[in-house]
């Protein structure tokens, strides 16, 4: 699963990620198991000067996200499986619960894909 996150309004791009790392992640690995969820891998977004030059030479949109988090589960049966207990669903909730603080939910897109290892 891909969750390509933008920060509330009236949140720094600073507070955002402090809040991602240091509060959320251990809500995730404490109820990982309950999830299915075999790893867990946030990418925070750099305010760097020429970032989106990247953008412009390809002719992309270059989205300001704020990070993007990526989650393994061993297949999608598994990843199913998970939200049908009762044990993935209180997970789920609390989880989403915490996410409404600090995510702009309706302009974050998530999405499940299939890796296809090209490269290590």
């Amino acid at each position: 699963m891909t969750f390509c996150l933008k920060r509330l309004p009236g949140l720094t791009r600073e507070e955002f990620q402090d809040y991602w790392r240091n509060r959320h992640a251990p809500l995730v690995r404490e109820h990982a198991a309950a999830l299915g969820i075999r790893k867990y891998v946030q990418s925070h977004s750099l305010a760097l000067p020429g970032a989106f030059p990247l953008a412009e030479v390809r002719g992309s949109a270059g989205l300001d996200f704020d990070g993007v988090a990526q989650l393994w589960w061993d297949d999608v049966k598994s990843f199913a499986a998970a939200g049908a207990t009762e044990a993935g669903r209180d997970a789920g909730a609390l989880l989403l619960a915490d996410e409404k603080k600090f995510i702009d939910l309706p302009n974050s897109p998530i999405f499940l894909s299939e890796d296809y290892r090209v490269i290590g």
